[in-house]
């Protein structure tokens, strides 16, 4: 990335983003609106050569503005906010302004040009699925909130009420769903990976798609990283003589519960994966560290599949 010389820092809230560019005093806010995008595109078009823009995950707040720098063929990157926060906190700041987090943004990019990756845009599809999948697990939240009311010793008189809740979220989850499948049958390709991951016991139709869908990087990336970006992959927490215990990070939103059901289905299923998971509790394993080493385990060899798939010159697929 050594042929960027301009690094273009954006920090964008619900209503408005601020413009800094590194090295320069001035800064710009402009309305986070389709006008507001137009009028940015068009006095910064002077910086854009040799440019690249920075800006962060804001919960869907980015995403038309990354998607507009995306067809003008503007290089960006979607910064990891925990990344940058450290970035920050390494150079002793403590003052938070929409400013300041612009120029940061812009300092980080030309710190990190070395390390940081260009956002690759999905398809339409792609981003109406995610959307879908979203809003599935959303609801499925709040139909298990729900479903433990109905069963609360005191819901006697709501009960109706949580009835009715329950019948609409059932059939809306349903339709949704059925809107799911159908954007994953109409591509070819998808369809096919889906059919791939469907061959590793305990993922079904419904983990397949939610798994395609939030984890795009699934057969791309080594067992180590897909497992970190997954949420599995134990830290070390070793100081000199103190070996200390090993946790696993947060991981990509969405992604451990989706494994969780996978793992739960595998445990009861009559496959290698059962026998697999009985042996780690025979061996003292806790049954929730061993779902979570299971997990694990078909995660990556769910990876493992979908990259033979897309290498065929690699190991030929074999069903469990």
């Amino acid at each position: 990335m050594d042929h960027y010389h301009t690094f273009i820092g954006i920090d964008i809230g619900k209503n408005n983003f601020v413009v800094a560019v590194y090295d320069k005093k001035e800064t710009h806010e402009y309305a986070n609106t389709s006008e507001g995008i137009v009028q940015f595109l068009e006095d910064y078009h002077p910086h854009f050569k040799n440019a690249i823009c920075i800006l962060e995950t804001t919960g869907g707040y980015e995403t038309a503005l990354l998607y507009d720098l995306c067809s003008k063929k503007i290089p960006v990157h979607r910064a990891d906010t925990r990344k940058v926060k450290n970035f920050i906190r390494s150079y002793g700041n403590k003052a938070k302004t929409d400013i300041l987090d612009a120029k940061a943004l812009a300092h980080y990019g030309k710190e990190r040009k070395d390390h940081i990756t260009l956002f690759d845009p999905q398809s339409k599809q792609s981003r109406d699925l995610f959307t879908l999948v979203q809003r599935r697990n959303d609801l499925k939240q709040i139909l298990v909130a729900e479903k433990n009311r109905h069963q609360s010793p005191s819901s006697t008189t709501i009960k109706p009420s949580v009835d009715r809740m329950l019948q609409f979220l059932q059939l809306e989850i349903k339709t949704i769903t059925d809107q799911i499948k159908a954007l994953m049958d109409s591509d070819s390709n998808l369809k096919k990976k889906q059919e791939v991951l469907t061959t590793v016991p305990g993922i079904g139709e419904i983990t397949s798609a939610e798994l395609l869908v939030l984890l795009p990087e699934l057969g791309s990336l080594n067992s180590r990283k897909i497992a970190s970006l997954a949420g599995l992959a134990p830290k070390a927490n070793d100081s000199g003589q103190f070996k200390g215990y090993r946790r696993v990070a947060p991981g990509r939103c969405g992604i451990k519960p989706c494994l969780f059901m996978a793992a739960m289905a595998a445990r009861n299923s009559s496959s290698h994966l059962k026998t697999f998971y009985e042996n780690l509790i025979a061996r003292g394993k806790k049954k929730m560290v061993a779902l979570a080493v299971l997990m694990r385990k078909i995660l990556v060899i769910a990876n493992a599949r979908l990259k033979a798939y897309q290498s065929p010159s690699q190991l030929p697929l074999q069903h469990a």
